[in-house]
């Protein structure tokens, strides 16, 4: 089998962004933002972008190529610290999955006329009957081919931007177009910026896949500045229309599946029909692809003795079963109890710290000519920026959902420390039993 070109590797990066983000986040950032939701995907996407050229300009000055977990290594030398930035990416994917089975279920569920059945238990159920099935196709070996790939990105691309211009010339007809530049200034899209910046993670991806590439060096950044800026140009499209087409009252009502009900008023309901049976096989994708991912990345962890041993799977194949499994058991639990705003919120909270993290470390390489200052530095402080506000978001909207979140977030520190500093506390600990 050849080598993925740049078009292959544009649609992983596209895949992975567009592929689960627009239909999972769209709603809940228009409900924040308002008209002005282009804004939040502009300013997240910019904040990216920035995190992305940080990861090629350190690609450039290193003499280790890779990706987070190994940069902190490379630049800080501090493993116990790379661990950490890995666990956190790792929740990161979780909350992902997490967030594209809950919209796989709404859209799945609306597009059947099943929407609140069972007393709003349909829900959970649904997105853990998707999960448990992704764990049962990646068990099996069942990953796209680069030519699936390519096909699926395409289709997904042909509707959005196919109901976004059909959308835009009925809005613009009817006069209902509204980009939102009247009216006061106001930090809610930032606070969307915030939220929607779960729907911009799929890029990196690219760098853990890096010897399926050909020519990765030069293939890689041209796949991370076009697919970028191609997501972003998509998301403003489909957030204009969609929030001029419905009012913030609809917006409200319809919630997670706001994208299809937009499609209501140009197309009927086929419109509906067309967006929701794209947004099930979208998310459903998303799922499939990064637990695959994720789970090679875990195994990866393991390997570099940053993860116990027994969280990997060493057996023959090219599936990381046990990994998958237990990735997959986590994912059902988050997705089974958290709301999509919560669960949007978490995801975007660990994307923000990696990506933000990965910034500063380029910023502070910026006496090599490869590394230009500027995107570093735009990128760091736009994480900077952008991570209270999304705290502050979750703790006034979801004091509950942000409580267990910083429980959760101390066990976890306290985990991470004991298991990477395992060594060091035995010789104190065994210090202490000889004083005694």
């Amino acid at each position: 089998m050849g080598k993925l070109g740049l078009p292959s590797s544009v649609s992983i990066a596209l895949g992975g962004m567009i592929g689960g983000g627009i239909f999972s986040v769209l709603g809940v950032v228009a409900a924040v933002a308002g008209t002005r939701t282009w804004v939040a995907f502009v300013v997240a996407g910019v904040v990216a972008l920035c995190a992305g050229y940080s990861y090629n300009a350190l690609n450039r000055v290193s003499d280790r190529r890779g990706a987070s977990v190994t940069f902190v290594q490379r630049y800080t030398d501090n493993t116990t610290l790379a661990g950490m930035v890995g666990w956190t990416l790792l929740f990161g994917y979780v909350g992902s999955m997490a967030m594209y089975a809950y919209a796989f279920a709404e859209y799945g569920l609306g597009l059947v006329g099943l929407s609140g059945a069972l007393g709003g238990l349909a829900r959970p159920l649904v997105s853990i009957g998707a999960i448990v099935g992704f764990v049962a196709l990646n068990w099996l070996g069942a990953r796209a081919t680069g030519t699936a790939e390519n096909v699926l990105v395409a289709a997904k691309m042909l509707v959005l931007l196919g109901f976004g211009a059909l959308a835009a010339s009925y809005g613009a007809t009817h006069d209902l177009l509204d980009a939102g530049v009247t009216g006061s200034l106001s930090l809610s899209p930032l606070v969307a910026a915030a939220i929607a910046f779960v729907a911009f993670q799929g890029w990196q991806l690219l760098f853990y896949d890096r010897s399926s590439i050909a020519d990765p060096d030069v293939t890689i950044p041209r796949a991370v500045y076009v697919a970028i800026p191609t997501a972003v140009a998509t998301y403003v499209l489909v957030g204009v229309t969609t929030t001029s087409l419905l009012t913030p009252q609809q917006i409200a009502a319809h919630g997670e599946v706001a994208l299809a009900a937009a499609a209501e008023p140009v197309l009927g309901s086929l419109g509906y029909a067309v967006i929701a049976a794209a947004a099930v096989v979208s998310t459903g994708s998303a799922i499939n692809a990064t637990l695959f991912s994720a789970a090679h990345f875990a195994n990866g962890m393991t390997d570099e003795g940053l993860l116990p041993d027994r969280i990997a799977d060493h057996t023959s194949g090219s599936v990381p079963r046990h990994t998958v499994v237990l990735l997959g058991i986590v994912t059902v639990g988050l997705t089974a109890y958290g709301t999509l705003d919560g669960i949007t919120s978490l995801a975007s909270i660990s994307f923000l710290v990696v990506f933000g993290a990965m910034s500063a470390i380029a910023f502070t390489e910026r006496d090599h000519d490869a590394v230009h200052p500027l995107p570093p530095l735009v990128g760091a402080v736009g994480a900077a920026v952008l991570l209270p506000l999304l705290c502050y978001h979750l703790a006034s909207r979801e004091p509950g959902t942000f409580g267990f979140v910083v429980l959760l977030l101390a066990a976890l520190l306290v985990v991470e420390v004991t298991y990477f500093e395992r060594t060091r506390l035995e010789r104190f600990a065994k210090r202490a039993e000889d004083r005694i």
